[in-house]
């Protein structure tokens, strides 16, 4: 069956986007989950100041009526005026493994970046330095922090398919003292 993608509206889907990870990593031993509130929470217009210079979408990809996927998008206004780069941001994502998914999500995403006149897209991002950001592209056999963002391994492959290109490393070290 095709993969539907529709726009979060309303506290149900909010809380269905934000709990989406728990079914997909309910096996790994190495991703930690976020706390649902604060995910919910920044992601509230009424809650988070930074949609004070923020537009905010989100997406859930759904295949016979079960979510697969998820993503959002960001213009922050603020990045686009300073640097005066039309970026839009992308985070929150997460897919099963299956490029129909993660290319119907990226889509939705690219495409209102688009329409808000944006002529790139990066991330993994949040609305500031603030928030978890960045795709694992190594270290998949490692637990995960709080100030990073755990994704399976096939995640990067499906984003260079599409593609995107990694512009930073951010190396993470565990020091073990005697």
């Amino acid at each position: 069956m095709a993969v539907e993608i529709h726009q979060v509206r309303g506290r149900r889907d909010l809380r269905t986007f934000v709990e989406f990870p728990f079914s997909l990593y309910e096996k790994s031993p190495y991703w930690i989950p976020p706390l649902i509130k604060a995910e919910i929470d920044s992601l509230r217009p009424e809650v988070n100041p930074a949609f004070e210079h923020c537009e905010l979408r989100c997406w859930l990809a759904k295949r016979d009526g079960r979510v697969v996927g998820r993503i959002a998008a960001i213009h922050h206004r603020a990045f686009v005026q300073r640097w005066a780069l039309r970026h839009a941001r992308f985070g929150w994502v997460d897919f099963i493994d299956d490029e129909e998914v993660s290319g119907a999500l990226f889509e939705a995403a690219e495409s209102w970046a688009r329409d808000k006149g944006m002529t790139a897209i990066h991330g993994p991002l949040g609305f500031t330095d603030m928030d978890p950001e960045g795709m694992l592209v190594e270290g998949f056999e490692e637990l995960g922090t709080m100030a990073t963002i755990y994704n399976f391994p096939y995640y990067p492959v499906h984003l260079e398919r599409r593609g995107y290109e990694k512009e930073t490393d951010w190396v993470e070290y565990e020091i073990r003292t005697p």
